[in-house]
């Protein structure tokens, strides 16, 4: 049987087929809309099954119409022309990958660092760190600690950075972060 006989498209939650001029569902979130993601679902319990997977911050699912047969086929044949959606998606630069740098002499030392022009600012919170300090020691802390500890921050940043460089991300995870 083909695609035509069978409906629209599959809901991305239950896998059962959205027929031709049917309501449907699409998730608010642009992650969730885009041409390579392209969820829809038959119902709104099909959208919320995917809401503990996207982790969304707010969702709500919108109310859309499934085209027309004819509709369908037009869209598809407008995409499939030369000059079309598919033509000018494909002249797109592929994503790069960045591949990881090679250590220079000043990271063979152990650490990497951020450029020279990189922000020097304190990165640490001195309320924050002074109240650990005196919950976990009793003991006062100098605001001249915040600098030092800084540098740790910006050298284990620039670590976690380098590993997330090395597997192809763009995002810095926790498990990039030594511990």
């Amino acid at each position: 049987m083909s695609d035509a006989a069978v409906g629209w498209k599959k809901c991305s939650g239950c896998k059962e087929a959205i027929s031709y001029s049917s309501v449907y569902y699409v998730c608010n979130v642009s992650t969730c809309n885009r041409k390579r993601t392209a969820l829809q679902f038959c119902s709104v319990s099909c959208w919320e099954v995917h809401l503990p997977v996207a982790r969304h911050r707010e969702a709500w699912a919108e109310e859309r119409r499934a085209p027309t047969q004819q509709e369908a086929a037009r869209m598809e044949a407008t995409e499939a022309k030369p000059g079309g959606v598919k033509e000018k998606s494909a002249e797109r630069k592929p994503r790069r990958i960045m591949p990881p740098s090679p250590p220079s002499p000043a990271r063979a030392g152990g650490g990497s660092r951020l450029p020279a022009d990189g922000p020097k600012e304190v990165l640490i919170v001195a309320s924050r760190l002074k109240e650990y300090v005196k919950a976990v020691s009793g003991y006062n802390t100098s605001d001249g600690v915040l600098g030092p500890l800084s540098e740790i921050v910006r050298i284990e940043v620039a670590k976690a950075i380098e590993k997330a460089r090395a597997e192809g991300r763009k995002t810095v995870l926790d498990r990039d972060v030594s511990s």
